[in-house]
């Protein structure tokens, strides 16, 4: 009952993680800038993977895209393909999930079921590390940008995006983590009663074989001078 309770817990935890990871993708905000001048004029700068753009005080926004893949930075080529890595594998995570979960009803035997849910928590365990990986890289980018004083251009801050991208990334590492550990537990408990049982089986029939096997041995009968 303990290990249906923490492989429940466990799907939550990385579902939840893998939603919160790719929301991120199409998020907007993962650099922001804000120039405040007078009451009228402000604007607000920001970028994502995908393009980046300019917000001024009335909410009209003016957008970019990036013009070609190749002539992009390295760093956000290597989000993009972490990002996308991210969530495919939290989405086989899911599936994987749901068919070595003990309280569903699909995936054939114990042990079947025990080494797909495992396969599970390592597949939503490498989710989170690439969306952890992504944001960190695109975080560092930004904050070796801001404290470079030899840097001339518009300088960034770190966006909601990363945010939410790091929260789901640690919930996905975690319920990874509690899946494997809880299909550890299983294995054990079974190895456990397999022992006992084996042990008992042996002994009872060993008892059988000594209860059915008759007393041969001769009765001996003492006559009056035995003791003398």
């Amino acid at each position: 009952m303990a290990s249906t309770s923490a492989e429940i817990i466990a799907f939550l935890l990385t579902i939840s993680g893998w939603v919160l990871v790719s929301s991120t993708l199409p998020t907007d905000y993962w650099k922001v800038s804000t120039i405040d001048g007078t009451v009228i004029t402000t604007a607000t700068f920001w970028a994502n993977l995908w393009k980046t753009c300019v917000t001024d005080s009335t909410g009209v926004s003016n957008c970019k895209d990036f013009p070609s893949m190749l002539a992009l930075d390295g760093y956000i080529q290597a989000c993009r393909g972490l990002m996308i890595s991210a969530v495919c594998l939290g989405f086989f995570g899911a599936v994987f999930g749901l068919i070595g979960m003990k309280c569903t009803k699909v995936g054939g035997s114990d042990q079947t079921k025990a080494k797909i849910a495992c396969l599970a928590g390592l597949f939503f365990i490498l989710s989170g590390l690439c969306s952890m990986t992504s944001c960190s890289l695109y975080a560092n980018r930004i904050t070796s940008e801001f404290f470079d004083p030899s840097f001339v251009a518009q300088k960034y801050e770190l966006g909601a995006a990363l945010f939410i991208g790091w929260a789901g990334a640690s919930l996905c590492i975690i319920g990874g983590i509690i899946f494997c550990f809880s299909i550890a537990e299983n294995s054990n408990s079974a190895r456990r009663g397999y022992a006992y049982n084996g042990a008992t089986s042996v002994m009872s029939s060993r008892t059988k074989v000594h209860n059915s096997v008759p007393d041969k041995t001769p009765p001996k009968h003492f006559d009056k001078n035995a003791y003398v």
